[in-house]
């Protein structure tokens, strides 16, 4: 069984990620997931959140606020709406996203409103969770 796998994290202004990791901890719209080596093939959508790699290097962490997740044996790629470093810039994004979440939650229709509110309570957690 190999120890590692290839992680690529991209979105559409760049490549943030291109390594070798042992596991990829992903915040699945349907609840968290660790992504690792020989792992079943799986692709997800993404909800906002943090997603840690772990490799040989140590790990990093990125705050993504949506997208796909493709997981197969030899690898996983993250396909992120956008993604971020976890410092006081990419904080600030989130709080900008926050912020816009929270203006189109006050205006949506009634029959979107759980899902729209449902958004700024992620983004609102990622938000804490990037100390």
């Amino acid at each position: 069984m190999a120890d590692t796998m290839q992680f690529d994290l991209v979105s559409p202004e760049r490549a943030l990620a291109s390594l070798q990791a042992n596991s990829v901890q992903i915040p699945g719209a349907e609840g968290d997931m660790t992504a690792m080596p020989m792992h079943a093939p799986t692709i997800t959508t993404l909800r906002p959140g943090l997603l840690s790699v772990t490799g040989p290097e140590g790990t990093e962490t990125y705050a993504v606020t949506g997208g796909f997740a493709e997981i197969t044996a030899e690898g996983t790629t993250v396909l992120a709406e956008r993604a971020y470093s976890v410092d006081a810039e990419g904080k600030q994004a989130i709080e900008d996203h926050l912020a816009e979440a929270r203006a189109a939650a006050e205006s949506a229709l009634p029959e979107h409103k759980d899902t729209a509110n449902k958004l700024v309570a992620d983004f609102a957690h990622l938000l804490e969770t990037m100390v």
